[in-house]
């Protein structure tokens, strides 16, 4: 089955074709483009129109070109329109011309969506680490979470380093808001074991009373045990540390693995100490 349907592709195609021409390349710059993408100067190779020609391959190419290309083609987009499809405050309130386009807004948001799920950006923790975005008041923490989620399959060795850092910065965080200081030099055991104890995640927390005062207190063990073999992980495989000319990376699923890790125990911490904080 192809990766992309008849109707997905339609869906790229109507964003990218502009009434034969494609976005704002020149014929020159098309063929330069396609080529360096998926090496076929396409209006070259079939001597029509940018559009027709991107149509004619789309519709011809192999499953791995096809996603290659029109990636390539989103990115150029979301780099190049963005006024297109997104609004702009001022432009809104009528302090300047908007270029803005509801119909093409609405048309790239499917294709992302579909150029998500096909390079596995999107998965079942997306929403969560969508939501963990929202919670994180940081730019930078933001933009840990979506280039851990990018890298996952781009790029694992460095989505694992940021799996850990994500964990760093997120008790960091908590730590800064509670007025506590933090050593600059605290590994990730002493980093989390203190932040843990901040918000009473601690075994030593639950109270013998608590008729699952074990089950209760085995798990919370276990957090600190997540960070720690995650550190390993990291300085074993991930980024951060230089690596021999014969290092080999792990596989994707093991990034997932590690990313899926650092954003469940990161919602939990987020979660209890928003949790503390509205209490």
């Amino acid at each position: 089955m192809a990766v992309f349907s008849h109707i997905e592709k339609g869906i790229f195609l109507k964003l990218f074709n502009r009434g034969g021409y494609v976005l704002n390349f020149s014929t020159n710059d098309f063929d330069i483009f396609t080529m360096e993408s998926v090496g076929v100067p396409l209006c070259e190779k079939y001597q029509m129109s940018k559009g027709k020609s991107l149509t004619a391959y789309i519709n011809s190419a192999s499953d791995e070109n096809c996603v290659k290309l029109l990636k390539d083609l989103l990115e150029y987009y979301e780099l190049n329109y963005e006024s297109e499809y997104k609004k702009d405050e001022d432009e809104e309130s009528g302090w300047g011309y908007s270029r803005y386009n509801a119909e093409y807004a609405k048309t790239y948001n499917k294709c992302r969506e579909c150029m998500d799920r096909v390079t596995n950006r999107s998965t079942p923790l997306a929403a969560t680490a969508a939501d963990l975005q929202e919670k994180f008041t940081s730019e930078y923490l933001s933009k840990q979470i979506e280039l851990m989620l990018k890298m996952q399959t781009e790029n694992p060795t460095d989505a694992i380093g940021k799996a850990k850092e994500l964990i760093e910065s997120c008790c960091k965080t908590i730590l800064d808001e509670l007025n506590v200081v933090w050593d600059k030099n605290w590994d990730m055991g002493q980093l989390t074991g203190e932040t843990l104890k901040q918000l009473n995640l601690t075994p030593q927390s639950i109270s013998s009373a608590d008729p699952v005062e074990q089950n209760i207190k085995a798990v919370l063990g276990n957090l600190r045990g997540i960070t720690s073999k995650l550190t390993e992980i990291r300085n074993a495989y991930g980024s951060g540390h230089g690596k021999s000319a014969t290092f080999t990376g792990l596989e994707v699923r093991h990034a997932k693995l590690a990313v899926g890790c650092s954003i469940t125990f990161v919602t939990f911490l987020w979660d209890t100490y928003e949790g503390r904080s509205h209490s």
